[in-house]
């Protein structure tokens, strides 16, 4: 009323006149509508209305002098503004370089989007967001001007492999995680349809039935099974239940999203969990398996696991037969079942074991060749020679083999007539070639009794003659105890010194490899010892010391006077002798092998 009273009185004459009444009208004027306008300030939040929107800039009214322009790439996150909306403005600056008022709606929302996002929380309110790009396990997006990080796990509910289809869209999310200190936002659009899904995935549920066979999609494959979509609720194929053959991946029998039928096997309504088979959908292989198959048949198959223990061969799609590592080879010394066999390879094999009430058969490799023992008393005659090569070796022998399965052992009295072996390993070693001789047989047991040395004539008869008692010898000591030495002698004999009787005449000590003249002071064929005496070499008898005849030659002295220059010369001779006769010996032996090998 005021207003129009002013008017009713105002001086129109005196105004184009250009009077000083109508100069003071003027300015009342001015303060009268800058009444009228709205009082902001820079750097302040404030409500505007949207009154026009192009590609570029949304022009926002906030009741100023003048209207202020805002970029519309700050409004992104709602596509579907439109004039009349309202919306919050941050006071960027009254009036910028061109006059104009500047306004930023991505500030006004920054200041207010702490707060908003708190109570969209709280209130468990549905949000709108721009998704702005992917980044390292999920996307970022845009919400009320703040950025808030969108896990791959909660875009959908199906697993997505594609993040790039999704930038640059709006959608509406779920506020799920706020981390105050350090201002992070989760946010979830899963969340949203999840409320829906469990509805469904209990509708779905209600209906299932054990045996009941659905359609499903491949939704995900992983390395223990297969994730089956049945329409809003998952179901899990064991990597067991896909075939009845064994399946290394899963990925050999489908792929993702291929469509199959599944049946149910179990399902628990309240977890949630369904299992299901599609090996179950086609018969059981053992069921088709040919009625005629029976023990001692002949059957081939493909290797598909290997155990230490023995080896499962294919014979068919889905029956397996196992081959234990005992039934590969005749021999009785158990290896691994990588030895014989390999994953792939194709086999023949015999039918050992066959239960088909519990689906089990076992099979053998080795009933394909003849048993070696069955024939062993013709090929392997107590006295015959044969060629053996080292296996394994014991404290108290060795072990060789003769051929696959046919094993015996050489106990370590039986390598050498003369030499004595602590260990085999002095004597051979292992993967080494033998000749042995068959000196027993016990075929119920499998085991054969071989020697070495009785391939050479017992040298101890002949020795007793040439290391008879008092007899003196050079011998080299190949090794020294505090008991004594062992003492090598010639023709490969070695006899024992105890340590008393080392003692030398110019009292220096007896080393290893050293040469001296030796005494022979017992030997014992059957115990194969030659005990030796350095001492009696040198030392003079007690006798010598008592009064003798002159004619009389004392009994000690006589004993020495046999180990005269002569006498050495005649066991030189006899040593020679024994040489040319184990010459001899040798070339009947080969003339015998060329016979031999002649008549084969």
């Amino acid at each position: 009323m005021e207003e129009n009273k002013s008017l009713q009185n105002f001086d129109w004459d005196a105004y184009e006149n250009n009077s000083a009444a109508a100069n003071q009208s003027k300015q009342e004027m001015t303060e009268r509508y800058a009444q009228t306008l709205n009082a902001i300030a820079d750097h302040e939040v404030v409500e505007g209305t949207v009154i026009g929107i192009n590609k570029r800039e949304v022009v926002v009214n906030v009741g100023y002098k003048s209207d202020g322009v805002v970029p519309a790439s700050e409004f992104r996150y709602n596509p579907d503004l439109k004039v009349g909306d309202k919306v919050e403005v941050y006071i960027v600056s009254q009036e910028n370089k061109q006059g104009q008022l500047e306004l930023s709606h991505k500030q006004a929302r920054a200041t207010r989007s702490w707060e908003r996002v708190n109570e969209a929380m709280e209130k468990e309110e549905i949000v709108k967001g721009y998704i702005k790009c992917k980044t390292k396990g999920g996307m970022i997006v845009d919400v009320f001007g703040m950025e808030a990080f969108l896990p791959g796990s909660q875009i959908d509910v199906r697993p997505i492999r594609d993040y790039d289809v999704f930038v640059g869209k709006t959608m509406e999310f779920k506020v799920v995680k706020i981390n105050q200190e350090f201002r992070n936002v989760v946010v979830s659009h899963k969340a949203l349809i999840e409320a829906e899904l469990e509805a469904q995935k209990r509708e779905i549920i209600s209906h299932l039935e054990k045996g009941q066979v659905l359609e499903g999609t491949v939704k995900n494959i992983t390395n223990y099974g297969v994730f089956i979509d049945l329409g809003g609720v998952d179901g899990l194929i064991h990597i067991t239940d896909l075939s009845w053959g064994r399946v290394n991946d899963p990925k050999e029998i489908v792929q993702l999203d291929q469509k199959i039928n599944v049946v149910i096997l179990d399902f628990d309504e309240e977890k949630r969990r369904i299992a299901l088979g599609l090996k179950q959908l086609t018969p059981h292989p053992w069921d088709q398996l040919d009625a005629n198959l029976k023990v001692g048949d002949k059957v081939h198959g493909k290797v598909v696991v290997l155990t230490d223990y023995g080896a499962f061969v294919e014979v068919a799609p889905g029956v397996e037969g196992l081959i234990h590592v005992s039934e590969m080879s005749w021999s009785q010394h158990l290896r691994s079942a990588n030895d014989f066999l390999k994953v792939g390879e194709e086999v023949d094999a015999v039918i050992l074991t066959l239960d088909r009430e519990d689906r089990k058969m076992s099979l053998g490799i080795k009933q394909l060749r003849p048993d070696p023992w069955e024939t062993i008393d013709e090929k392997y005659a107590v006295g015959s020679k044969h060629t053996a090569r080292v296996r394994n070796f014991t404290n108290f022998g060795v072990f060789v083999e003769l051929e696959e399965g046919v094993e015996g052992l050489i106990h370590i009295s039986d390598l050498s007539w003369t030499r004595k072996i602590k260990h085999p390993n002095e004597f051979t070693q292992i993967g080494a070639e033998m000749e042995v001789v068959v000196l027993d047989i016990d075929k119920e047991n499998r085991r054969l009794s071989l020697g070495h040395k009785q391939l050479e004539d017992n040298p101890w008869d002949a020795l007793e003659s040439t290391f008879g008692l008092d007899t003196v010898h050079e011998g080299t000591i190949i090794e020294l105890s505090d008991k004594g030495a062992v003492v090598a002698l010639p023709y490969g004999v070695e006899g024992f010194c105890t340590a008393r009787h080392l003692a030398k005449e110019d009292k220096s000590q007896a080393k290893v490899d050293e040469k001296l003249m030796f005494k022979v002071i017992e030997f014992n064929k059957d115990a194969k010892r030659i005990l030796l005496s350095h001492l009696r070499t040198w030392e003079q008898p007690r006798e010598e010391a008592k009064p003798q005849k002159a004619q009389e030659k004392p009994i000690a002295q006589a004993g020495v006077e046999k180990t005269t220059l002569g006498d050495i010369e005649a066991l030189a001779d006899l040593k020679a002798e024994m040489d040319q006769q184990a010459l001899e010996k040798l070339a009947q032996k080969e003339a015998a092998k060329k016979a031999a090998k002649a008549e084969e």
